[in-house]
């Protein structure tokens, strides 16, 4: 279930109730009276089944109430309610297969900033990367996969090109064209440091590393490994509690190959230096596309899921339209409210 606590102007609260009280998946519905003071009005609480969450966010924001009051939404980790039995029954489907588009919009829009904390963790990942490929050490490769937070802009370019937003598609892109060159000059010049103080061996070849060769030895499985690292982060996005899974292990060979991108330039190994840059745009590309893909997918569901709602008798009881959403067109495509 998703609770929600709506803050509402008390000439749209009627129109609230009714559409909540009239939906079948919604329950605890409770009404506090000029409650709210910054915005004035009214505050609703209820609880809908995640199923349903979207669509009937949805219908809230056509009555206007995003911009003339706010809508909050957090997840519900138990409950024990037979009334919230019999709600999450109502709504078709399951809840673990269910998207809340806002809740991906809000999770995407927090983790595409171009920050200080977002360069220092693609920085310590792309170190670690390079002590691993410099020492064949495979531990220290896992550890910078986990640290990179790089599948944040990654998983908002592929909100932004399934709802064509292009303040999140150009926030992602440059928190990625800024954050990787970064990290490969960090990772050249500790390389450069380590080579200096005599730290690098002289006879130190990648050849003779087995367990780190895949970071520059790009084929096809290194297509496919990324395209599913793709399906995978985008589902653990999607799906319910999947926070602890997002960027963990996400980004296969996307920051070992960067890392390895500086150490092949310090050391003037040229081909080695081809081959990570091939490897890191597999990845990135694969990634992308791949999550693009299963987003897309999801999206339509959704949409198929809305447009039956628009027919349900609440709408009717709030006073909107049967049929069809007074959102245009455009709001529509651009936003996961629309229709």
């Amino acid at each position: 279930m998703v609770h929600l606590r709506i803050v509402v102007p008390s000439h749209q609260s009627e129109h609230a109730l009714d559409l909540l009280a009239n939906t079948p998946s919604v329950c605890n519905l409770i009404y506090l009276e000029r409650a709210a003071r910054r915005p004035e009005g009214d505050v609703i609480l209820c609880d809908v089944a995640r199923e349903e969450a979207s669509v009937i966010v949805s219908d809230l924001r056509e009555l206007e109430i995003d911009k003339e009051g706010s809508i909050s939404m957090e997840d519900i980790d138990s409950q024990i309610s037979e009334v919230a039995i019999r709600a999450e029954k109502a709504a078709s489907g399951l809840p673990t297969d269910a998207v809340v588009w806002e809740e991906v919009e809000a999770r995407t829009s927090e983790n595409v900033e171009l920050s200080g904390s977002f360069l220092a963790f693609l920085v310590v990942a792309a170190l670690l990367a390079a002590v691993g490929i410099l020492t064949g050490e495979l531990v220290l490769i896992i550890g910078a996969m986990v640290v990179g937070p790089e599948f944040g802009p990654l998983a908002g370019l592929c909100v932004a090109l399934v709802h064509k937003r292009r303040d999140l598609a150009k926030r992602s892109l440059t928190a990625l064209l800024v954050g990787f060159p970064v990290a490969i000059s960090a990772s050249f010049l500790l390389v450069l440091a380590l080579d200096v103080t005599s730290l690098v061996p002289e006879d130190f070849t990648q050849v003779g590393h087995p367990f780190t060769d895949f970071i520059s030895r790009p084929d096809g499985y290194s297509v496919l490994v990324a395209a599913l690292a793709g399906v995978a982060g985008v589902l653990s996005l999607t799906a319910a509690k999947s926070g602890a899974l997002v960027g963990v292990l996400i980004s296969v060979t996307t920051i070992p190959a960067a890392a390895n991108v500086g150490v092949a330039a310090a050391l003037g190994d040229g081909a080695e230096w081809v081959g990570a840059m091939t490897q890191l745009a597999i990845n990135l590309s694969a990634i992308v596309a791949a999550g693009f893909v299963v987003l897309f997918v999801q999206r339509r569901l959704y949409v198929r899921r809305r447009r039956a709602h628009l027919d349900d008798p609440s709408r009717e009881a709030a006073g909107l339209p049967l049929g069809r959403s007074r959102r245009d067109k455009r709001d529509a495509s651009s936003t996961p409210a629309g229709r």
